[in-house]
């Protein structure tokens, strides 16, 4: 068995009877059936994630930021330096950035880890040091990783969800740092979905008007020099891992196993944006089961990412225009997803309170 076939084995699909119960029981709850919209939903995809109804409370949570340099930047896609991926990084171990401050309030730890940072960094409280790589190549000149850092990649995410989950959080949510990375993000998008790059390339941390439109011929570059110009990526997951190496990031196939690790171990993933949204599709092309244990924490501004969540067919908890990234999205729809399951536990039923029913 390879390390692909064993990472996507373990995922089992969601449990259909614990599902149905869940149902059962949210309508004999004090309230009118269907009154709690979309959380009637989470609460019941919950119960199928563990099999149990009610299902477990998704807390305490745990964070994980996974940072990686791109060598698109080369391509001057962005305006800001690529120093400052190595420079976040550090501003995120000593508790500084927004993601720390938003994790703070919901009481969720945060992990950060270096897959691909294209410096050396000096150890930290809460970093790990997984690299694969320093950055990756540019992906409008060929494959931005080889099919072994690819899967290096992967593996490393899925570790880092098992030893979460092993330390007691019953919940994960995906992070990630990385200057250029909407450019790799885009081109995954486009390249999974079929779209085309005009309409799944923004602009990021903010660009002009002339540097997105270079943005999207970059995007259009890579997916023709890595032959993925002509439609959506084949199924099957060969093909996943082969279109994750020729146009995502070290952090993607990071965020993609820890998707993978989290589906297998039974517990829900929040997805951030569209950073997560572009590794999430790739998750979904080697192991179709693993989205149905995620969660879409909210809706990014970039447009890429509503196209990203169409074809996952996951609903947005939370929409704010927000274009942050680091988990920040992901981190304010926890709290959420722990409503939801709390009224599976707390709210009395029409029987136990003596709450007569509608009329029917």
């Amino acid at each position: 068995m390879t390390v692909l076939e064993e990472m996507i084995g373990g995922i089992r699909p969601l449990d259909q009877g614990a599902m149905a119960e869940a149902r059962s029981h949210q309508d004999r709850l004090t309230k009118p059936r269907g009154s709690l919209g979309v959380l009637e939903d989470v609460a019941v995809r919950l119960a199928g994630m563990a099999g149990a109804c009610p299902p477990p409370l998704p807390a305490p949570a745990a964070l994980a930021i996974f940072a990686g340099d791109h060598g698109v930047h080369a391509r001057g896609v962005t305006p800001w330096p690529q120093e400052v991926t190595a420079q976040m990084v550090a501003n995120f171990a000593a508790g500084g950035a927004v993601a720390n401050a938003f994790a703070n309030q919901v009481g969720a730890s945060v992990t950060v880890v270096d897959v691909g940072v294209a410096a050396d960094l000096p150890s930290a409280p809460g970093l790990l040091s997984r690299k694969v790589a320093y950055g990756t190549a540019d992906l409008s000149q060929g494959p931005a990783m080889t099919l072994e850092q690819a899967a290096q990649a992967l593996a490393t995410g899925r570790e880092i969800a098992r030893d979460l989950v092993a330390a007691g959080h019953r919940c994960l949510i995906t992070g990630d740092m990385g200057i250029a990375n909407t450019t790799a993000s885009a081109a995954l998008i486009a390249a999974f979905t079929g779209e085309d790059p005009a309409r799944v390339t923004g602009r990021g941390t903010g660009i002009d008007d002339a540097t997105h439109r270079h943005k999207i011929d970059v995007v259009r570059q890579a997916l023709e020099v890595n032959g993925l110009g002509a439609g959506a990526v084949p199924e099957g997951p060969e093909a996943a891992l082969r279109a994750l190496a020729a146009v995502g990031g070290l952090e993607h196939a990071a965020i993609a196993g820890f998707i993978l690790g989290g589906a297998a171990a039974r517990v829900p993933v929040i997805l951030d944006g569209v950073i997560a949204g572009a590794a999430a599709l790739a998750a979904a092309g080697l192991a179709p089961r693993a989205i149905d244990y995620c969660l879409a924490g909210h809706r990014s501004a970039e447009p890429g990412h509503a196209t990203a969540l169409a074809a996952l067919g996951l609903r947005p908890l939370v929409d704010l225009e927000l274009r942050l990234g680091e988990g920040t999205g992901g981190l304010l729809a926890h709290p959420l997803v722990c409503a939801a399951a709390r009224v599976m536990h707390e709210v009395a039923t029409f029987d136990s309170a003596g709450v007569s029913e509608k009329n029917s």
